[in-house]
């Protein structure tokens, strides 16, 4: 499996990012994403490297209010400046899954999502899929980053 391999400068960027502060723990990084205004709160762990079965790592977890979300074996992450948003990407297979982060405390999961869908014609997709393939077309830089370090090796 390849894994992003968070350091505290990322977590530094992605505090910025979604306006949050960060507390740092042995195995792990906590941010709180506030929405004082809309009463939302959001805690983001980041885990740069953690044992998951047979392989080792990262993971990011959310829990809000109601949901509790995982990403295991992060790929890499997309600031969005202009939407206040972050995205998470894990790639495996020609599949894909996003988690997306957004500073006013808003959270949204795309799971086991066909790559092939995010260069296509958007105008084509059902209204259905569209969001996600959107959402997670912005990652498509450091996906093809990723795969070109693997034909590296």
């Amino acid at each position: 499996m390849n894994s992003y391999k968070f350091t505290k400068e990322d977590i530094e960027k992605v505090s910025k990012a979604l306006d949050a502060e960060f507390k740092e723990y042995p195995n792990h990084y906590r941010l709180e994403v506030k929405n004082l205004e809309r009463k939302l709160s959001l805690f983001v762990e980041i885990y740069p490297e953690l044992e998951m079965g047979k392989n080792k790592g990262s993971l990011i977890s959310v829990y809000g209010p109601l949901t509790h979300l995982q990403l295991h074996f992060c790929t890499g992450y997309v600031i969005s400046d202009l939407l206040e948003e972050v995205t998470f990407v894990s790639e495996f297979d020609g599949k894909l899954s996003g988690l997306t982060i957004e500073r006013e405390g808003g959270c949204s999961l795309y799971a086991n999502v066909d790559r092939s869908i995010l260069s296509g014609d958007f105008t084509r997709l059902g209204p259905e899929i569209t969001l996600s393939s959107i959402a997670l077309s912005l990652a498509e830089d450091i996906l093809k980053e990723n795969r070109d370090e693997k034909s590296k090796d």
